[in-house]
């Protein structure tokens, strides 16, 4: 089984490069499912309920997860709270919708998908994401009553990232970071299975600052204080995320592939 996860979806830029390389990569990858992170895809803050059909009538979009700005779009609420595929962070308190879906891919494999966040830095305060995995794993076990469990982990600290992957180790098959939009290099299988990537990057424009035009996030920097409104970065955007592929027989991870496609070339200097 093959599992295509697609980072944050950020801006104008992320969208139009999710439309323009996703068919191309589910030709040239043959993923089974593709879970894509759409928390950022309403102009860098939430989701809306046109977007999210869009995602998942249009582009054939099997999951969309969340984290911090799930429900900065208030108007999607109502949307969530009846719409299963797309999700947000288990561990907010009794809020709308819900923190996982569970799907059939094309194979007829089950298909769950977790999403959580983390508490440290600027995240939140939020319930804790080891004690929530834990009760919602007592419920789901792999090749028991699904065939792979995939994690994103919305999360700023590396540290957080790795601990949580490490606590769930051989307990699912993936944990996919997002939130931090920037591809880390630390793919790779743990001891006991699970697939990890600190954080598997952004869809949009990476000549940027995580997605915004320098100017505003600049005057932050050299200024104390932001003075204008943030804008996005003109500019093509690159698609980034993860390739993992799933032995069927045990749900463990045999290995995981970074996905980087599209307008900046971020393996060479300019």
């Amino acid at each position: 089984m093959k599992l295509l996860f697609i980072g944050d979806v950020a801006w104008d830029a992320g969208r139009i490069a999710l439309e323009k390389h996703l068919p191309e990569l589910r030709k040239t990858l043959k993923p089974d499912s593709v879970i894509v992170n759409g928390e950022n895809s309403a102009h860098g803050a939430g989701i809306t309920e046109k977007i999210a059909e869009w995602m998942l009538n249009d582009l054939g979009v099997d999951c969309i997860t969340g984290g911090d700005h799930s429900f900065d779009k208030r108007e999607v609420i109502p949307y969530m709270a009846q719409q299963p595929r797309l999700i947000r962070p288990a561990n907010f308190p009794e809020m709308e919708g819900n923190g996982l879906y569970s799907f059939r891919d094309k194979e007829g494999r089950f298909v769950t998908v977790i999403n959580l966040i983390g508490r440290v830095f600027t995240m939140p305060t939020l319930d804790c994401p080891f004690r929530k995995i834990d009760r919602i794993l007592e419920n789901i076990k792999l090749k028991q009553n699904t065939d792979a469990i995939l994690v994103d982990f919305h999360a700023e600290a590396t540290s957080e990232k790795y601990c949580f992957a490490n606590y769930v180790d051989g307990r699912v098959s993936a944990v996919l970071g997002t939130h931090t939009h920037v591809p880390t290099a630390d793919h790779q299988i743990l001891p006991n299975g699970t697939a990890f990537q600190s954080d598997v990057g952004m869809a949009g424009c990476y000549r940027s600052s995580i997605g915004v035009d320098f100017k505003v996030p600049m005057q932050g920097f050299l200024k104390g204080r932001m003075l204008e409104k943030m804008e996005p970065a003109n500019g093509e955007g690159t698609l980034c995320g993860s390739l993992v592929t799933i032995d069927d027989n045990t749900g463990k991870a045999l290995r995981i592939d970074p996905v980087r496609i599209g307008g900046s070339d971020l393996s060479q200097t300019q």
